[in-house]
């Protein structure tokens, strides 16, 4: 399964490899589609693979760190 997401970094999170330790705690593959990080503010878009239930448990285990999470629908390469 398959899902695109939007994440917002704090600054305090730009420097720390939280995309990495989900991926590889709960099995779930990172696409990066688009990336912009600056000294206070980082955003991706990201596609995820993997099981439902790992998507879930990686998306969730993002927000509890401070990483806003937003669901994208539709094509995100620009």
């Amino acid at each position: 399964m398959k899902k695109r997401v939007k994440l917002t970094f704090p600054q305090q999170l730009i420097k720390e490899p939280v995309i990495f330790r989900m991926a590889k705690q709960f099995n779930v593959m990172p696409n990066i589609r688009r990336a912009r990080v600056t000294e206070t503010a980082g955003e991706m878009v990201l596609e995820l693979e993997g099981s439902e239930a790992d998507l879930d448990k990686g998306i969730q285990s993002l927000r509890e760190q401070g990483v806003n999470v937003e669901l994208v629908e539709g094509d995100i390469v620009e």
